[in-house]
């Protein structure tokens, strides 16, 4: 996505769209997250802007359950 299409993304439309991939194709919070940067031709880093608080702890207890954080630990996306 270019600066153009960063500056029309919302966290609010972001969010939506994550949630619309989780329900709607059945991926995990994470696996919809990088399907929608690679949809919209954004960098993983630069959508940290985009996630709502909501979607901040669907993905935390993601990466703990698959044991890619400890039980307690939070997700650098502050």
């Amino acid at each position: 996505m270019t600066q153009l299409g960063e500056m029309l993304m919302t966290k609010s439309k972001f969010t939506k769209m994550i949630e619309d991939c989780v329900v709607n194709s059945r991926l995990s919070y994470m696996d919809a997250i990088i399907h929608l940067c690679e949809l919209n031709k954004m960098e993983l880093e630069d959508v940290k802007k985009f996630i709502s608080e909501p979607v901040k702890e669907k993905l935390e207890a993601e990466a703990m359950e698959l044991n890619f954080l400890p039980k307690g630990s939070q997700l650098p996306l502050e």
